[in-house]
């Protein structure tokens, strides 16, 4: 099947608990309703401290580790370059001062889980994080644990949700409020359908590539539905690949153009129902985004093309 695992493969009965954690460390924080969510304040009810160090520093990580094993811990070493670090026994963070500012936030609330979370805490002596554990689909626990709860607090629960369902539906909602809740558009793009009532998904697309003769090829980073779609139409129809012969992949974005607007083509969903769907795509320069709104079934006896 096309697609990872990410941090919704979570049970429910564990994203309820780190979500009654986050609204715990928001209520110490004194931080719902402050916008942005008051990183400093969340680090300090979690008895975390920042220390602004080189992390990338080879000598400054061998130090670390030799203190770690000085006290006999458990160290959890980062599988490629190290974005942060948790101190536990010290109680002490380093992030990666080179991480652009949305991504350091992420981060700080990621590592400050570590410390918040009581069963956490004593698991290692040291904590290095690297992309594999910060990015949605983090194999351990640990990690999915503690980004499910970097992002509700940086989300304040269904706040961020409350404020886009306010708005007209559509890319440039969460886009918008990307910057009110200091979160990146990756993750305020995946939030906004995660949570969203309606039946509607985001294909997460890399950055086209040229192909030879003609054309590129985007790589899928990854698909989020709602609730409702997953439901609906499952995933079977994402590609590994998208081109400019795909009808999802006709609407990326090319040379200056950020957006594509919106365009109604067709699904068939799990059932062999036809559903008119209105996507638009977005490009960030790092990622595409094509949001998916399914808005009604469709007549069986029209002749339709499917998403595959």
């Amino acid at each position: 099947m096309i697609g990872l695992p990410d941090d919704s493969s979570l049970t429910p009965e564990q994203r309820a608990r780190i979500r009654q954690e986050a609204e715990r460390a928001l209520k110490e924080a004194g931080a719902f309703g402050v916008f942005p969510t008051p990183v400093d304040q969340i680090m300090r009810v979690a008895n975390v401290v920042e220390i602004k160090e080189d992390v990338l520093s080879p000598g400054f990580l061998d130090k670390l580790r030799k203190s770690a094993n000085t006290i006999g811990g458990a160290l959890k070493s980062a599988l490629s370059k190290v974005q942060g670090v948790f101190h536990a026994v010290a109680g002490n963070v380093y992030i990666d001062q080179t991480l652009y500012h949305a991504k350091k936030t992420f981060v700080r609330l990621h590592e400050a889980a570590h410390g918040f979370l009581s069963w956490q805490r004593p698991i290692y002596a040291l904590v290095e994080d690297c992309e594999k554990a910060i990015e949605p689909n983090a194999a351990e626990l640990f990690d999915r644990e503690a980004n499910v709860f970097a992002s509700e607090v940086l989300f304040q629960l269904d706040t961020f949700r409350d404020f886009a369902e306010s708005k007209p539906f559509g890319i440039w909602t969460p886009i918008n409020l990307a910057k009110k809740f200091d979160a990146s558009l990756y993750s305020s793009i995946r939030q906004y359908v995660s949570k969203n009532s309606r039946c509607c998904a985001v294909i997460v697309l890399n950055m086209p590539q040229p192909a030879i003769p003609e054309g590129f090829t985007a790589a899928l980073r990854r698909m989020e539905p709602s609730e409702s779609f997953q439901k609906m139409f499952g995933r079977g129809w994402l590609r590994a690949q998208y081109t400019p012969d795909d009808k999802f992949g006709a609407l990326v974005p090319l040379g200056k153009r950020r957006a594509s607007g919106k365009h109604s083509l067709s699904m068939t969903d799990m059932n062999g129902d036809h559903h008119e769907c209105i996507v638009e795509a977005f490009s960030s320069g790092q990622n595409v985004f094509i949001l998916i709104h399914a808005v009604k079934a469709l007549s069986a006896s029209r002749i339709i093309l499917s998403a595959a």
